[in-house]
């Protein structure tokens, strides 16, 4: 990535919109976006951008293979007909959206043009889990949390950060990040997440709050004191889970279970049982071997007139616009090289 970094950086990028037009702001994280929150202001700015320049856009064309002669390519065919070009820049994604076009189909023709293929993994994906209860908490955003994956009782990986609640397990931004390492884990036996939901607070000192808030609630009902400590529909799972007796008086509840009740706050347990496909994906994990293309230009070793950019190649990051980068700078570069000949 230094060389395509080089040509056209983060600053770059953020320099091509403001100059035309598109105010971005810098939310936790450092991650920017548009002052608008609309996805369709960049293309927009990017539409105006090509038609400004006279690019021809062939809309409702489905590139259907590319004709190969010799080490070069001379034509793509399409559903209108061949399209010759002298110089071909493909940059057709991964398979994480098919409804866009980004279908995966472009890996074979690239395999018979004879690259390499890294094996293709949906990355930066959702976790199913076994538990049923995570379906009382869909929809819940859990904001400044730990968790960590565990395998054999051994902490394997974690992140601090936000994650969600779905009806079938577990998503946000922490767990797309920890999910490669969840799916190379599943494959040598069984995974678990732990979820610290007070990761600010020692055992003792959340010990401490529990205490003080049972004194201050010390004549409700041991579900019914609390709604200080947890999200509504997280209050039946970790009543359920913890074995105290959900109408005790909260004054009543002994030291040990004050404390297993610690001790699920700290480390709530899923047990993983796969991860989502591509459908659910960000983006795709795999694509062209990296020694196939020079990082200088963006041009395939192998095909003369080809450069490739973008989730085509293999190259993938977390969240956070890691991804993005990627496409918007080795697109460049590829842009850059091809008119260059």
């Amino acid at each position: 990535m230094l060389p395509a970094l080089s040509v056209f950086g983060v600053q770059d990028v953020l320099d091509f919109f403001h100059v035309r037009g598109l105010k971005t702001k810098v939310e936790r994280g450092r991650r920017v976006f548009p002052v608008s929150d609309q996805a369709r202001d960049v293309r927009e700015v990017l539409s105006r951008h090509l038609t400004r320049h006279g690019v021809r856009i062939f809309l409702q064309t489905e590139v259907l293979g590319l004709i190969r002669e010799g080490q070069r390519i001379s034509g793509l065919e399409t559903s209108r007909g061949p399209i010759v070009a002298d110089q071909y820049i493909l940059c057709s994604g991964g398979c994480s959206y098919p409804a866009t076009g980004s279908d995966g189909k472009a890996f074979a023709w690239l395999r018979d043009l004879g690259h390499t293929i890294v094996p293709l993994k949906p990355a930066l994906v959702p976790v199913r889990v076994k538990e049923d209860w995570v379906r009382e908490a869909q929809g819940l955003s859990l904001k400044n949390v730990k968790v960590g994956v565990y395998q054999s009782g051994r902490r394997q990986d974690e992140r601090f950060g936000e994650a969600l609640f779905t009806h079938f397990g577990m998503s946000g931004p922490i767990i797309l990040d920890l999910s490669q390492k969840v799916g190379e884990l599943l494959a040598r036996g069984e995974v678990k997440l732990a979820l610290d939901l007070k990761p600010s607070l020692s055992f003792e000192q959340l010990d401490d709050r529990l205490q003080r808030d049972f004194a201050r609630y010390r004549n409700k009902s041991f579900r019914n004191s609390l709604a200080d400590l947890l999200p509504r529909s997280l209050i039946g799972p970790v009543v359920r889970l913890s074995a105290v007796d959900p109408e005790k008086q909260v004054n009543s509840v002994t030291r040990d279970e004050r404390r297993r009740l610690a001790a699920l706050l700290k480390g709530l347990e899923l047990t993983v049982t796969g991860l989502m496909g591509f459908d659910q994906a960000i983006i795709t994990s795999g694509g062209v071997s990296l020694r196939e293309v020079d990082p200088r230009t963006m041009r395939s070793k192998i095909i003369s007139n080809l450069l490739l950019a973008g989730e085509v190649l293999d190259l993938d990051g977390p969240t956070g616009g890691y991804n993005l980068q990627v496409c918007w700078s080795t697109g460049y570069l590829a842009g850059q090289s091809a008119a260059s000949i």
